[in-house]
């Protein structure tokens, strides 16, 4: 889940951080294959899921737009894959036609590869989300960091059967200018969110509902969860609001690479 102070607290925190390593994305390439070929500098862990030459770097910079554009709306799901919520939020995904982008946690991922293979199979993209999911790791050692991120995407490349996170979403939006650029080099762009739904205090449906209506002005990209505990109020909220956004004239895409 996510670590929050209110609203997108953490996000002003890292925009200050972003500007510093903005010279960093100078002449990134943007990918959106799922794979791809391209050299450079081998991360300080022995534990990546490929070598860093068989991935293309992208951008550092934390991204919220969709690839849809003004009209466009990304959906993230976080913390899966889980065994009885993860199923049927894909199935609400299925019946609207939407994909999605699922920041898995890389214990859940080797521990559940089926529901990894029907996520991809499904369309939708994925994204590391650290190997255990802890929201202080803007506050850990570069070496700690890496471990989490190249673990989990190796974790979740092997259970996928060979397809590799898009993106890299910290816990807890715990971003670092290391962090971000490490995920870049691996070929993860760095991925926040506009509007946290807070489904994982599970405050009811219809306040995910109007969490959503109210802060979607904020920015595309919204923050759900298919792990963590009951998540039956965000499958209930997605089924509301999904077709709702659709008759606003609304598009669901995926985050821009």
């Amino acid at each position: 889940m996510a670590r929050h102070s209110g609203g997108r607290g953490w996000y002003g925190k890292v925009l200050g951080a972003a500007l510093g390593v903005t010279l960093l994305a100078t002449g990134a390439s943007v990918w959106t294959a799922q794979a791809g070929a391209v050299g450079g500098s081998t991360p300080k862990t022995t534990t990546s899921a490929k070598p860093v030459s068989a991935v293309k770097p992208v951008a550092v910079t934390i991204v919220h737009a969709s690839d849809k554009g003004a009209r466009g709306v990304n959906i993230t799901v976080d913390d899966g894959p889980d065994p009885e919520w993860t199923p049927q939020v894909l199935d609400v995904l299925r019946e609207f036609g939407v994909k999605a982008t699922f920041c898995m946690v890389g214990t859940q991922a080797e521990a559940h590869p089926d529901l990894v293979k029907k996520v991809v199979a499904a369309g939708h993209r994925l994204c590391d989300h650290s190997v255990s999911h802890d929201t202080t790791m803007d506050k850990k050692s570069e070496a700690y960091q890496s471990k989490e991120i190249l673990d989990a995407e190796r974790m979740i490349t092997e259970a996928s059967g060979g397809v590799r996170p898009m993106y890299y979403r910290a816990p807890g939006g715990a971003f670092t200018p290391f962090s971000r650029k490490l995920a870049a080099s691996r070929g993860m762009r760095p991925l926040g969110w506009n509007v946290d739904t807070k489904d994982f205090e599970r405050p009811g449906t219809d306040a995910i509902v109007a969490t959503v209506e109210r802060e979607l002005p904020n920015g595309p990209t919204l923050l759900f969860h298919d792990a963590g505990g009951d998540r039956s109020q965000t499958v209930e909220a997605l089924r509301q609001v999904l077709p709702r956004l659709k008759e606003q004239g609304y598009v669901f895409g995926f985050p821009v690479r």
